[in-house]
């Protein structure tokens, strides 16, 4: 059968595709950009008139269409929801909850996402956005390669919704039309994220990190104001490569200028790996068919042992508190989740073992207008992303400082000197009676 042939036998409405759930216990849903919105929308209305059974949803990110389709207050005995890592739109669903137990976030570390979805979930159905089918029966998975080509190859079921506006993209997101088992078509605009306004203080951390960036080194930038902005300062900088976990619309400009080009990378020269990808329609028109943009599973991009492969790896992420030990959480806020892992710890270790590899951490001194020291003695929360053991520096807009081979006496006076001013003697009284300095 041709492959037109068979994209007709499996073209279904979305509520015919919904109809497909009834002895799915475990729904996992591509993640941000990549989530289906017409397909979420049918499974809520399936729910609603009592046609499937309760769900476990397990996704990463979640977007405005989750929250207002599968999500809606109405499904709240119908839906249990899996987050493997919160977004904006998660967190204001937590925050709205009487019973914050209904959202089950599960821990993970990014590159073993596919693996914890596919071995120790039983992945029942997989439902994804990609691009349309080309004439050799391949769908792209465009933005979003990270657990989603681990999770499509192994689902019980497959359904995805196609979508003209999903770029095309390269490496290991491509999926054939025999791996998929139903098909809706859906063409709207896909999500965008326009890029952060950087502070005063975001310009502060980013330049010092900025210093530290050398030609030829190859990147990988969190999320954040000042990640964000470190890219804002590298357009005098020569031959960078890129390998990221996340590719986001300020390295389209690095890269049309050619500052980030992949020319002196050790490993997949001359391409720009990425996981996923979330930015602006400039982005997504930019990767479209674009050979140098190379999606491939988290599974690969964010395991340590790839990532140390390219020399001169620098990694630049964000964190929500650093204690005097060197211990970073960049996750939870008064005990409630804010994020998750992600690919931090990924790649502070990959980068580290990296020749002549760097990994910042990044955070403003202070948060709610000056009132709470992000420089803490010890973590207020139970969480630790990244050991002691792995942070290597630290950057706030009073200084950068390189932890590995510090005492923790040195450690403790070296993120003090971090630290807000007017936090610092409170800071050193209780180092001294954690008996740290």
């Amino acid at each position: 059968m041709s492959v037109s042939a068979q994209y007709k036998e499996k073209r279904v409405s979305p509520a015919e595709a919904a109809a497909q759930l009834t002895l799915v216990k475990n729904l996992i849903l591509g993640m941000s950009v990549a989530m289906p919105p017409a397909l979420m929308e049918a499974v809520a209305a399936a729910l609603r008139n009592d046609e499937l059974n309760v769900l476990d949803v397990y996704y990463m990110h979640g977007t405005r269409a989750l929250q207002d389709t599968l999500f809606s207050v109405d499904l709240r005995d119908k839906v249990n929801p899996h987050p493997l890592f919160m977004s904006s739109h998660d967190r204001r669903t937590f925050r709205a909850l009487e019973d914050p137990t209904w959202m089950q976030f599960v821990p993970a570390t990014f590159h073993q996402a596919g693996r914890l979805l596919t071995e120790h979930i039983e992945p029942d159905c997989f439902m994804v956005t990609v691009s349309r089918m080309d004439r050799h029966g391949y769908f792209s998975l465009g933005t979003n390669a990270d657990y989603g080509a681990s999770v499509i190859r192994k689902a019980n079921k497959v359904i995805v919704e196609v979508n003209s506006h999903m770029p095309r993209t390269f490496g290991e997101c491509t999926v054939h039309i025999s791996e998929v088992d139903f098909i809706v078509e859906n063409d709207m605009p896909l999500p965008e994220l326009s890029p952060q306004v950087a502070s005063e203080t975001d310009m502060q951390i980013a330049s010092q990190i900025a210093e530290r960036v050398q030609d030829g080194d190859t990147l990988q930038m969190g999320i954040g104001g000042a990640p964000n902005s470190v890219l804002g300062l590298l357009n005098d900088h020569k031959n960078l490569g890129l390998h990221t976990e996340l590719f986001s619309t300020a390295m389209v400009r690095l890269i049309e200028r050619g500052v980030i080009n992949g020319r002196k990378k050790t490993w997949m020269q001359h391409k720009h790996v990425f996981t996923l990808a979330i930015g602006d329609k400039v982005m997504y028109d930019f990767m479209d068919d674009n050979p140098s943009m190379i999606g491939y599973p988290a599974s690969w991009v964010n395991n340590p042992s790839v990532i140390r492969k390219n020399d001169n790896m620098v990694s630049v992420n964000a964190a929500i508190e650093v204690d005097l030990a060197g211990q970073i959480n960049s996750e939870q806020i008064d005990g409630m989740q804010f994020s998750g892992t992600g690919g931090q710890l990924d790649f502070v270790r990959g980068a580290y073992a990296s020749k002549n590899g760097r990994s910042f951490i990044a955070l403003h001194s202070t948060a709610r207008n000056g009132s709470v020291s992000r420089i803490v003695p010890q973590l207020k929360s139970s969480v630790v992303t990244d050991t002691r053991m792995d942070t290597h520096f630290v950057v706030t807009e009073y200084g950068c400082v390189n932890l590995k081979g510090l005492s923790l006496p040195r450690r403790a006076r070296a993120l003090i000197q971090l630290a807000h001013p007017k936090y610092r003697e409170h800071l050193e009284q209780q180092a001294l009676s954690l008996r740290l300095i």
